[in-house]
């Protein structure tokens, strides 16, 4: 199959703290890769160093075949944060949000085409949505507001959707819900995806590989290989110390996304909705 993602031996620190060492690692097109570890083991730096958010200390990192530092097709990957709050008065719509989704194909501020909206529509019907359409974002519950997020990566329509435990906060059938549209995504619409997890205890059911991450790759493979008591008690048991808060740079996004700077109501839409983006 073809390399969608691929890890050669990086390594990262912050200062003189080492957070990942010689990790390894390759997803390929079709997967469906958990990633669990226990907190502090690197998980989340990992994911912005395939994000191309941190640069590896040692080693590279490669999207479908690219040096990341060289890797411009951002359109080709999704990505779906943790949870956010939003603020009483954020003003945009569930369409408007999951509509910045398309922000990567066609440039920040540019009016939406046909195929756009078309994408924008499939997205909101994939999670359940369409009928919340015109709905402030605001007034959603928290389970709603996490599918508006991964409809919105999906209005981008990515090969490789990464995922940050974004089940934070979910239980009963919001999270049973969001399981089922993962599966959907990779089993019936082919979308490679490498979701971050402590839910170890459900996640075997639906994804293909485990990767245990604890600063290095302490092991991967088939989940009914990674997820036993042993591996997991293993795991989980080795006491990673917890990494210092770190915020990371995102100036030269900003930058590449040139924020409207008129005070039209449109533009301070906008820049809200950059914000989102940014999320």
């Amino acid at each position: 199959m073809e390399g969608v993602l691929e890890l050669q031996d990086v390594s990262f620190a912050y200062g003189a703290q080492m957070v990942l060492e010689d990790v390894s690692l390759a997803v390929r097109r079709g997967d469906f890769l958990a990633l669990v570890g226990p907190n502090g083991s690197g998980k989340t730096t990992l994911v912005k160093l395939i994000l191309g958010l941190l640069k590896p200390l040692r080693g590279s990192v490669l999207l479908f075949g690219t040096e990341i530092g060289r890797f411009r097709e951002w359109c080709r990957v999704g990505y779906v944060p943790q949870r956010p709050g939003f603020d009483p008065g954020f003003p945009a719509t569930v369409e408007e949000v999951v509509a910045a989704g398309r922000f990567g194909r066609v440039g920040l501020g540019r009016k939406l085409r046909r195929e756009d909206w078309r994408a924008v529509e499939e997205a909101l019907d994939l999670v359940e949505l369409s009928h919340l359409r015109r709905r402030p974002v605001t007034r959603l519950s928290g389970g709603q507001q996490q599918r508006v997020f991964i409809a919105r990566a999906l209005a981008g329509e990515p090969e490789l959707l990464v995922l940050d435990e974004p089940q934070v906060g979910l239980d009963g059938r919001a999270l049973d819900n969001f399981y089922r549209l993962l599966g959907y995504l990779n089993r019936e619409k082919g979308m490679t995806l490498l979701l971050v997890t402590h839910d170890t205890g459900v996640v075997g059911r639906w994804v293909n590989r485990v990767a245990c991450l604890n600063r290095t790759l302490v092991c991967h493979g088939a989940p009914g290989e990674i997820l036993t008591p042993g591996v997991l008690s293993s795991l989980y048991g080795m006491g990673v110390p917890p990494l210092p808060t770190f915020t990371s740079n995102i100036d030269s996004i900003r930058d590449r996304l040139s924020p409207c700077r008129s005070e039209h109501h449109d533009c301070r839409k906008n820049r809200l909705l950059t914000r989102v983006i940014l999320a």
